[in-house]
């Protein structure tokens, strides 16, 4: 009898255990990318890394970066990244590996960003609408489907995306959440980053609607309230009960932040070096109060947050090369960073092994995969 009462005992134990671990384990997993600068040298090293990595820890040559992620979240450039990993092809799956994403931002940098030519008193460098729309439209299009312009429905997992909107004088920020629930709240993939994309010093502020015109805005750069839109992705996490039930808290949480450099790096794309603008101070400043913030949050826990910058870039040449190898930094509580002896590149190895522990999840269908969503006239 004795000995049943102890085996009983173990055996009691052994599961409190068990069910511990798969509790500690099913976290609910965010990507965010940051938005600063047109190259997005830092994130999207780091992208690309983590892609390789995830393919190496599931022994699977074709896991993406999405089907590990359960919501991803993006601003400016980061936007761009985000939206290509997520936005789904006909059979809900992503369209576009980190690889791929990164590799198209690239080659399409001259149009994305495509200087206007301007007269002798112009001091600052400003870009063509028309050739960044017409970039972004080719990116978010289906050839198998005549060309049909993605929305915010046709991606494969929940994204998040803000910009500035002039009319309401209040930050906006794109949902796919929000998106199915309502035509109101849908707009063309294209016309999201073309909106958190349009920084006051380089582009007019874009005028765009819904895909039913019931919504409209005048969006500037979503870099100005959110460059770092990590804190607005935790949010939507722990208030959205419909799609994320489970979570209660930030130990719930697993996170990923991909930073884009400093302002010094964002200046020197430029090829003048020069100081760095008011916007490029504000979006440091904006990434790093939220990176202080999370900092603070996941303080008992420092496994669970996982911020990727780069500071001390200098040149061009060795940027790519530079990124992984660069020494982390982490905020501490209260105040302050203190440089850790992994690298960057080690410390999304770290991370990519907590992730596939969690396990590959089935990646959810589009909401619309199934049906039409007819293009607004003008093309708007």
């Amino acid at each position: 009898m004795e000995f049943s009462n102890l085996t009983l005992e173990i055996f009691s134990k052994l599961e409190q255990k068990w069910l511990s671990h798969c509790k500690a384990t099913n976290k609910t997993r965010i990507l965010s990318i940051d938005g600063g600068g047109t190259t997005a040298i830092v994130a999207g090293e780091a992208l690309i890394y983590l892609e390789d990595q995830i393919r190496v820890h599931t022994s699977d040559p074709h896991a993406q970066v999405a089907d590990f992620f359960d919501i991803v979240a993006g601003t400016g450039i980061g936007a761009i990244l985000a939206a290509m990993i997520t936005a789904g092809d006909a059979f809900g799956r992503p369209l576009y590996t980190a690889r791929e994403a990164v590799r198209l931002v690239s080659e399409r940098n001259s149009e994305l960003y495509k200087l206007k030519s301007g007269g002798i008193f112009r001091r600052r460098r400003r870009f063509s609408s028309r050739s960044m729309d017409n970039a972004l439209k080719q990116v978010f299009q289906r050839k198998e489907e005549d060309g049909r312009l993605l929305t915010l429905k046709d991606t494969c997992k929940p994204l998040l995306i803000p910009c500035f909107d002039l009319k309401s004088s209040a930050p906006f920020v794109f949902s796919r959440a929000d998106a199915s629930e309502s035509p109101s709240f849908d707009f063309e993939l294209w016309k999201v980053c073309r909106a958190t994309s349009a920084t006051p010093s380089h582009f007019k502020p874009f005028d765009f609607a819904s895909v039913d015109g019931k919504t409209s805005c005048s969006a500037v750069d979503g870099g100005l309230v959110m460059n770092n839109p990590t804190a607005a992705a935790v949010t939507h996490v722990l208030h959205n009960k419909r799609d994320f039930p489970s979570v209660n808290g930030v130990e719930d949480l697993l996170v990923l932040s991909l930073g884009n450099g400093s302002s010094n790096a964002k200046a020197c794309e430029t090829r003048t070096c020069s100081t760095p603008s008011v916007v490029d101070i504000v979006l440091d400043g904006v990434s790093e109060t939220i990176d202080q913030m999370l900092g603070n949050a996941f303080c008992w826990n420092r496994t669970d947050y996982v911020r990727i910058q780069a500071f001390g870039l200098e040149s061009e040449a060795m940027k790519k090369e530079e990124v992984l190898k660069e020494r982390g930094l982490e905020s501490l509580p209260f105040g302050g960073k203190r440089l850790l002896t992994e690298t960057n590149g080690n410390r999304i190895d770290s991370f990519v092994q907590r992730l596939v522990a969690t396990g590959k999840p089935s990646p959810p269908s589009s909401p619309c995969k199934d049906s039409a969503v007819n293009p607004l006239a003008n093309g708007r």
